[in-house]
């Protein structure tokens, strides 16, 4: 993977591999295009595999159509927003590529969501139909009257337990083998122009307020699928293992993309699913920092092996240094992770397979541009300044839903992400916390993540999460969140251990023990629900 030169001067960064080098990747307009020609390419190869059986790339381009048609039937369009539930299943590519095809708009939702957190999504996207799984549809249920743009439902597959208005509900198969032949939308226009329909809303994880709605469009999903089976070498030969609790698109297009086999493992089981890679001949190894965490400290691990396996690739949030080197030496390939948000497709950053950087999110992709900015004065920083990330390229949204991207983007195409991270010399992007959960302790810039990055070094730290708690003379000053390791910890000794490490305004005050710490389905923390829960429990 090309990498960029040294940087010397306060400037962008931008990616040495121009949009030039993905030429061979890019499949047409439109993301379902990708399938098309995956399929004409490869038409037996394995698309989509799970311990259920294989799916080839004929059948599913065939489905696809199918199902396109059968949503094109049911809730009408072009534009039509219909929602699907990204379940670590076939049916999600289905079903996806599906909308897409017939030039619809596809909402995608998680499966774990709350049922505020549901009705707060399919009534900001205005959903006409939903694509359910059986998981989701209690919390559907009770918020169905809520919806009244809400006109059809259709279930992943049948479950035990739904109710009676729920068995009355098909489900996506039983629509596609009723459906129509498909055809082409007469109404469909140039190539230039398919590519900017909006192909998709992607919602923000919410974790600084309620989620928004990303509009992105199929040339910004197509573009990151490319730039991001570059980032991760995948080619027609690779074999991606995804140990994910749902379906993340991007897993989905980079395999499609290169015309890869995909493999679903939902089984949260981390032996077995070591195992499991082996057994399918996995290249890629996918999983969220948590699950490696885990697997790092696996007593079963010296006795695993995957013999065809290139990288192990960590995303959702930060991986541990110590746990990517345990991991790392023992299979012999690196553990890599990436950056990127919903609003950039989601990939901006990817760590380099021959030259990995602990702590390192990499970096940029073809045709992208990073920057760092003073969080205040906005002001472009040096090489390794601490500041704000601002990313540019063509895998940027097309705006949130409702508002003006002029609003979020600047007139020269910067997008603020949120994020403090530095950029190092060589243009390796190191993220360091959200601009939301850093604070100052006497006008110190503080970031509760690298105070974290030490507290895990210790041996007695299972789990940790810093906050900041108000203080009459600093202003604010750090608590930390510990769950023990077996042999337990003592609060003072690891307050000592960290604070010997840190500037004084980096020190930990005091030291809770809590038997967990609530995570998402992707790992992050809430920060800010776990500071006003230490608050309440500490004023009384």
């Amino acid at each position: 993977m090309a990498m960029t030169e040294p940087v010397t001067e306060a400037d962008s960064i931008t990616s040495a591999a121009p949009l030039t080098v993905l030429s061979g990747l890019l499949g047409g307009p439109r993301v379902d295009s990708l399938l098309s020609r995956a399929a004409a390419r490869f038409p037996e190869r394995p698309a989509l595999r799970t311990a259920a059986g294989d799916i080839r790339y004929a059948e599913l381009d065939a489905r696809v159509s199918a199902c396109a048609a059968a949503l094109r039937d049911l809730a009408g369009g072009p534009d039509e927003v219909i929602g699907i539930a990204a379940v670590l299943d076939p049916v999600f590519a289905v079903g996806y590529f599906g909308i897409t095809r017939s030039r619809n708009v596809a909402a995608v939702v998680s499966p774990l969501l709350t049922e505020e957190r549901l009705l707060h999504v399919l009534g900001t996207s205005a959903c006409r139909a939903l694509i359910v799984s059986p998981g989701l549809y209690p919390a559907l249920a009770a918020v169905r009257d809520r919806l009244p743009e809400l006109r059809h439902v259709v279930l992943t597959q049948r479950a035990p337990g739904l109710g009676d208005a729920a068995d009355a509900l098909p489900t996506l198969d039983e629509l596609i083998d009723g459906a129509p032949e498909f055809t082409p939308d007469p109404e469909q226009g140039t190539d230039d122009r398919e590519a900017e329909r909006i192909a998709g809303l992607h919602f923000t994880s919410g974790t600084t307020g309620a989620a928004k709605a990303v509009r992105l469009s199929h040339f910004n999903l197509t573009v990151n699928a490319a730039q991001s089976a570059y980032g991760h070498r995948v080619t027609e030969s690779s074999v991606l293992f995804n140990h994910l609790p749902t379906f993340h698109l991007m897993h989905l297009t980079i395999g499609v993309c290169a015309g890869a086999t995909h493999v679903l493992w939902p089984d949260d089981d981390l032996t077995g699913a070591v195992e499991a890679a082996a057994r399918y001949g996995a290249t890629h190894l996918y999983s969220l920092p948590m699950r490696l965490t885990r697997l790092a400290a696996e007593p079963a691990l010296s006795e695993l092996e995957a013999p065809r396996l290139r990288a192990i690739l960590s995303g959702g949030s930060a991986l541990p240094p110590a746990a990517a080197s345990v991991l790392g030496q023992h299979f012999g390939v690196p553990v890599l992770q990436g950056y990127g948000l919903t609003e950039t497709s989601p990939s901006t950053h990817f760590d380099d397979f021959d030259r990995p950087k602990a702590g390192s999110s990499g970096v940029p992709v073809p045709g992208t541009e990073v920057r760092i900015v003073d969080v205040y004065t906005r002001e472009v920083l040096p090489v390794g300044g601490k500041g704000e990330i601002q990313v540019r390229g063509p895998q940027l949204m097309r705006g949130y839903l409702g508002r003006d991207l002029s609003r979020d983007v600047d007139a020269e195409g910067w997008f603020s992400t949120g994020d403090v991270g530095r950029v190092d010399e060589e243009g390796y992007l190191f993220v360091v916390e959200r601009i939301k959960d850093t604070f100052k302790c006497d006008n110190w810039l503080v970031s509760p993540s690298e105070i974290e990055r030490v507290l895990f070094r210790h041996s007695a730290v299972s789990d940790c999460v810093v906050v900041d708690v108000p203080d009459p003379v600093s202003g604010a000053v750090a608590h930390a969140l510990v769950v023990p390791a077996a042999g337990g910890a003592e609060p003072a000794e690891l307050a000592g251990f960290v604070n010997a490490k840190l500037p004084y305004y980096e020190h930990i005050r005091q030291v809770h023990l809590v038997e967990s710490i609530p995570r998402s389905g992707t790992g992050k923390v809430q920060r800010r629900d776990l500071r006003e829960e230490l608050l309440r429990r500490t004023t009384g």
